[in-house]
């Protein structure tokens, strides 16, 4: 194992768990549509029941996520979430927050009442994808942060990173095509949370009304993601030279990626004919309820090639727009030999930890929710 194969090895893993992440955001999805999908107080509680069997699952990969990147990637970790902490810090109350609501809404002794827990958990709903989805859009349009190494021997202030401006990540916000990429995401958590609750809910009007809306939201959703991803592809992109370490501006950098790297545009376009087959096929059958499952491996396919294309084939996976040779690259930006070395040998126990998550998973959903479940026995 050379040094460049851990360290492509490790974006690999890092952009795989990613992709998981937002998979697993069908958990925020629902929640943001439970008041939609559920209407009714026994509606509300069966959606928040079917996702509460969940939300543990999205909040340990996002905090596997931010482990895998400080320990492979720390220049990244110390430079996105050190300086654009106001962002990263939003994103992980809204999650805490989550936890807090699904286990206090219904408790004895509430005195803030179960409604505002609901609001919380549907404001975790929304800024949780946003958030996330403007996070990763910075990943093909640049961040404002400089990289300063010779500030390592500066004893006051030994920090080699800052950013550019006062908003601390914020900005982010302020770029229109992050918003895009943003909302793309928001609504793609839709979609994956009406299918996983038309899987995971035996109740036939919450099925009616998430068909109904899986159409609406897919509608959006297509718009916007294919509005960035033409407009991602055809734009300049931020090619690294390994030989001197200059980053430069390539016309057409990231539809160069998919082309050169051949196997990720099949595997890309693999992913997109499974999300537009479940989205179909669940809004043609009645019966069919299956659709989280191609869903789920199409999206975590199409996720995971476009983190691939934003590190691999000698691109900076972290833009800066205001020090254009401060960007962070895949080989400027990762831990030590020796660490990565290490670290792959740990990951070998990777399959064992997803077969545990899948037995578990298939424990937790023996059998549909029901509101017979939500009386009878105990529930969020």
């Amino acid at each position: 194992m050379t040094y460049s194969f851990l360290q492509h090895y490790w974006w690999f893993l890092v952009s795989l768990l990613g992709a998981l992440l937002v998979f697993l955001m069908f958990v925020q999805g629902a929640n943001s549509l439970i008041r939609s999908l559920g209407r009714t107080p026994e509606g509300i509680r069966l959606v928040l029941n079917s996702t509460g069997r969940k939300w543990e699952f999205t909040f340990t990969t996002l905090v596997t996520f931010g482990g895998a990147f400080f320990a492979s990637f720390p220049l990244f970790y110390s430079t996105s979430f050190g300086g654009a902490y106001w962002l990263w810090m939003i994103i992980l109350f809204s999650f805490v927050l989550q936890a807090v609501s699904y286990e206090f809404q219904n408790k004895l002794g509430n005195l803030l009442g179960p409604k505002t827990f609901q609001w919380c958990l549907i404001a975790n709903g929304i800024i949780g994808p946003l958030l996330l989805g403007g996070a990763v859009a910075t990943f093909f349009n640049g961040s404002n942060f400089v990289v300063e190494h010779s500030n390592l021997l500066d004893m006051q202030g030994p920090v080699i990173s800052h950013w550019a401006n006062a908003s601390h990540g914020l900005d982010a916000l302020l770029d229109p095509w992050n918003l895009v990429f943003a909302l793309a995401v928001f609504f793609l958590a839709r979609i994956l949370g009406i299918l996983y609750v038309i899987n995971n809910i035996d109740d036939e009007d919450i099925r009616s009304r998430a068909s109904v809306r899986l159409v609406g939201t897919t509608i959006v959703f297509l718009i916007l993601f294919l509005t960035f991803l033409v407009r991602t592809l055809l734009k300049d992109g931020y090619a690294y030279d390994p030989a001197s370490g200059v980053v430069s501006m390539e016309s057409m950098k990231y539809l160069h990626n998919l082309l050169t790297m051949w196997p990720l545009l099949l595997l890309f376009l693999a992913g997109v004919v499974l999300l537009l087959y479940a989205i179909g096929r669940t809004v043609k059958s009645q019966t069919y309820t299956k659709g989280i499952w191609p869903a789920g491996f199409g999206v975590v396919l199409v996720v995971l090639v476009l983190l691939l294309c934003a590190g691999w084939n000698n691109t900076a996976f972290y833009p800066s727009n205001a020090d254009l040779q401060s960007s962070l690259t895949i080989q400027n930006a990762c831990s030590s030999e020796f660490t990565l070395r290490t670290m792959a040998y740990v990951s070998l126990l990777i399959p064992f930890v997803l077969a545990y998550i899948v037995y578990a998973w298939r424990k937790i959903d023996a059998k549909k929710i029901t509101k017979q479940e939500i009386e009878h026995d105990e529930a969020y």
